[in-house]
């Protein structure tokens, strides 16, 4: 994609490449989600030995979406309104996405919108988002209150689980921006709630990858542009080290779960026991960091499925049938996958049945309406009819 010419043709690839983004990340957190807590025999036991090949019921329906998709939205809507507020004089991408975390922060306490306040914007007043789908309790504790957390002095210190990173992804669809400044405004936001350097840099690792696929690279090359800005960061080595072997394992047999358990296991983990649910989380969000559960290992999988995957079913199912959490892998690389190939590479069929699909193609157009369109949308030329009341400047 070339970028800053943005003729038709670049528009609309950018655009379904966003759309790809938002509803592939969103599909694969539905597959997954009904088998994040089982172990591999036992998602053949409930769906047959090979695996769940299709959307299956969780919480009353087929295509439930957890609070990685919630979460994901939220940084969609927060860098729309740091766009927006530049017009004011203040740029800060870090602050907007943490208030916009604090607006899904309310949704998981209250009942429903509180049209009161107009400073929300609209996605906050969308009822569907007021449920709890397993958040992550690191980001229960870091979006607790409002002060905005710096790397020097991160949230919740120990957490490195894959939360930060699921909802990562948005921040690499800034395709005018450097993939380093890409990195560091993932990282930043990354530590308002995981503060261990793998929780971060892993949340990093996935908006570099992605910014690399929307800009139409291979996943190869954008794995290894991540893995070279990684190289300069302290602490490192965990996320740099599970991409290298995802990398590795292309080559060492057919795919399968029996590979996707052995990359698991040669990081660490393994993937017998089931991954559990968020809701089963430390209090602080910690973690052993043994299992697949860290993000380093988690964003591995991911990565290894979307680069052997024959097509984006293919992929994402490869991505939830083990015994870590399927949510998450299935998540990012649905992220990846669609970021790769687009919104017409996604499976008409799951999307049909997606949980708040209507919501997630309207910000997905929003977001690129204010990257391409901006300046006409708001300005000193004056603002487009309702815009400002969408994604208020406060």
């Amino acid at each position: 994609m070339v970028t800053g010419l943005w003729g038709r043709a670049e528009q609309q690839d950018f655009r379904s490449r966003v759309r790809g983004t938002l509803l592939g990340a969103a599909i694969g957190d539905a597959l997954g989600a009904p088998v994040a807590a089982l172990s591999l025999d036992g998602i053949r036991e409930a769906h047959g030995p090979a695996g769940l090949l299709a959307p299956a019921a969780d919480r009353g329906r087929r295509g439930a979406v957890t609070a990685r998709t919630q979460l994901s939205l939220f940084t969609v809507d927060g860098l729309v309104r740091a766009h927006v507020r530049r017009d004011t004089g203040a740029w800060h991408p870090p602050t907007d996405v943490h208030r916009a975390y604090l607006r899904w922060a309310a949704t998981q306490s209250d009942w429903g919108p509180d049209e009161r306040r107009k400073d929300n914007g609209w996605l906050a007043q969308e009822e569907w988002l007021y449920a709890r789908r397993g958040p992550d309790r690191a980001c229960l504790t870091g979006f607790a209150d409002g002060v905005l957390a710096t790397l020097e002095r991160p949230k919740n210190p120990t957490a490195l689980t894959s939360a930060a990173a699921t909802r990562s992804a948005p921040f690499g669809l800034l395709v005018g921006w450097e993939p380093a400044l890409v990195l560091q405004l993932a990282v930043e936001c990354a530590a308002q709630s995981h503060g261990h350097p793998t929780g971060y840099l892993a949340a990093g690792a996935c908006a570099v990858i992605v910014h690399g696929l929307t800009r139409g690279e291979s996943l190869d090359s954008a794995v290894q542009r991540a893995l070279g800005l990684l190289g300069a960061r302290p602490a490192h080595q965990p996320v740099t080290d599970a991409l290298q072997r995802a990398m590795a394992a292309v080559t060492q047999g057919q795919p399968g779960p029996g590979t996707v358990t052995a990359l698991a296991t040669a990081l660490g983990g393994g993937t017998g026991t089931g991954g559990g649910t968020e809701r089963d989380k430390p209090a602080d969000g910690t973690g052993t960091g043994t299992g697949t559960d860290d993000a380093a290992t988690t964003l591995a999988i991911a990565v290894y499925c979307a680069l052997v995957a024959e097509d984006v079913p293919h992929g994402l199912r490869l991505a939830v049938n083990h015994g870590g959490d399927s949510a998450a892998t299935g998540a990012l690389c649905g992220a990846l996958l669609g970021a790769q190939h687009g919104e017409t590479a996604l499976p008409a069929a799951w999307l049909t049945e997606l949980e708040g699909r209507a919501t997630v193609l309207e910000l997905a157009d929003d977001f690129c309406l204010e990257l391409t369109q901006g300046p006409s949308l708001h300005g000193p030329a004056g603002s487009a009819p309702g815009w400002l009341s969408r994604y208020p400047r406060g």
